[in-house]
């Protein structure tokens, strides 16, 4: 009697199909992204990659979800080794810089999905604009212990400066293929000096 694979064999399989999948969009995109070519890719039958996500849509939703794990990890879970307030703030500006230049071949898969999606409603779009605002609130609720701490004035708009934060990231983003990935990230991280002192309690 054959025996059918164990859950751990089925996690890793799934798992490496995911991370390849991920490398996959970077290039193409989600929209790039197929069960043929992935299969292609990781050397398996089209109902194979098809058995671990059931449709091309979960398998998109999957990678997107796969993108966010991979942020967060690189960019915000390093930081919180740091102190509460600014010096924490300043990590996780410089890790998500860093991050940019860590990308896979092809760049942000959030910035191409964005781009892809922004005006197409659906389960992708609605999976990206979750993400989009739990980073845009993990920002801002940075932004608040700094403001607590004394370090930012009282009342500021967190989510304001949420919102310039971004903005900065974005031109790290469009400059670093441009005029290359040192001189953007020390741009941006002067960028983020200049705006913590516009909301210095002193300023």
């Amino acid at each position: 009697m054959m025996m059918s694979p164990s859950p751990t064999k089925g996690a890793t399989t799934r798992e490496a199909i995911l991370a390849r999948s991920y490398s996959l969009a970077c290039v193409a995109g989600l929209e790039g992204l197929t069960i043929g070519a992935l299969a292609a890719q990781v050397g398996m039958s089209k109902s194979g990659v098809f058995a671990h996500f059931g449709s091309r849509e979960e398998l998109q939703l999957a990678t997107l979800d796969l993108a966010g794990e991979r942020f967060v990890g690189h960019v915000l879970v390093p930081a919180l080794r740091e102190r509460r307030g600014l010096p924490r703030l300043r990590a996780i500006m410089a890790n998500w810089f860093d991050w940019v230049r860590h990308e896979e071949d092809g760049g942000c898969l959030f910035l191409a999905a964005a781009s892809e999606y922004d005006d197409r409603p659906g389960p992708i779009r609605d999976r990206l604009l979750q993400h989009e605002v739990d980073w845009r609130e993990q920002l801002a609720r940075s932004v608040q212990l700094a403001v607590d701490a004394g370090e930012l004035a009282k009342g500021t708009d967190t989510m304001q400066v949420a919102f310039e934060l971004y903005g900065i990231a974005l031109m790290i983003h469009h400059d670093a293929g441009l005029t290359g990935y040192a001189e953007a990230a020390e741009r941006g991280l002067r960028a983020f000096d200049r705006l913590i002192r516009s909301y210095s309690p002193n300023a």
